[in-house]
């Protein structure tokens, strides 16, 4: 099959949205508080690798550690896009997701810069349960569809999007005010509240397919 620029859109808008690298930016100067510059590229550097691994481990093998359990890809489907809608809820008001955020005493036992690299800044904050079950469901979509170099086309442009923001946060910081990143909140998740119900409703087609009629 040809290359599905829509799937790769698609797939780059639900990274966006759940990962939304705008908000982050505030979050990771707070957890990088105090490093030097040197520093604060190791730790973008090691988070960036931490993500890409953990997305390309749950697109390529999420279905089949699924089937261990005895779980099919059409009832996790069902359950990461409940996940998924309610990580958008929280958007939508505003508010930090829980599956996505760290507690403030959890940010308090980080004691050094280059500690929060993996944890929180790639787990949970980015990697977070709802960004592995949307990478899950749609690297399983990509496989069974054909669409995999779509699907690296819109990871690939997720991650080096990440990248620029996560090495440039400190001179995006300057010119990003609370509103702008209230109102690119709430759009994304506007936009990861589609593809909630997208996945949710693909889910409930297989299992009753007179749903499609």
């Amino acid at each position: 099959m040809g290359f599905d620029l829509a799937f790769s859109i698609k797939v780059f808008s639900a990274l966006f949205a759940i990962m939304n690298p705008v908000v982050n930016v505030p979050m990771f100067l707070a957890l990088t508080d105090g490093a030097t510059p040197a520093q604060r590229r190791r730790v973008a550097s090691t988070a960036l690798i931490a993500v890409a691994i953990g997305c390309v481990l749950s697109a390529v093998a999420g279905a089949q550690i699924l089937a261990l359990f005895g779980v099919s890809i059409n009832d996790f489907r069902l359950a990461g896009g409940l996940l998924v809608l309610l990580i958008a809820l929280s958007m939508l008001h505003g508010a930090p997701s829980a599956q996505h955020a760290s507690t403030a005493q959890e940010r308090a036992d980080v004691d050094r810069a280059d500690s929060v690299a993996i944890y929180p800044l790639a787990i949970p904050m980015l990697l977070g349960p709802g960004s592995i079950a949307t990478m899950i469901v749609m690297g399983h979509g990509a496989m069974a569809n054909g669409h995999e170099l779509a699907f690296a086309a819109g990871l690939l442009a997720f991650l080096a999007l990440l990248a620029v923001a996560l090495l440039a946060a400190p001179s995006l910081a300057r010119h990003l005010s609370p509103r702008v990143a209230a109102i690119t909140q709430r759009l994304m998740g506007m936009i990861l509240a589609a593809i909630a119900v997208d996945m949710m409703l693909t889910s409930l087609r297989a299992v009753f397919p007179a749903l499609t009629r």
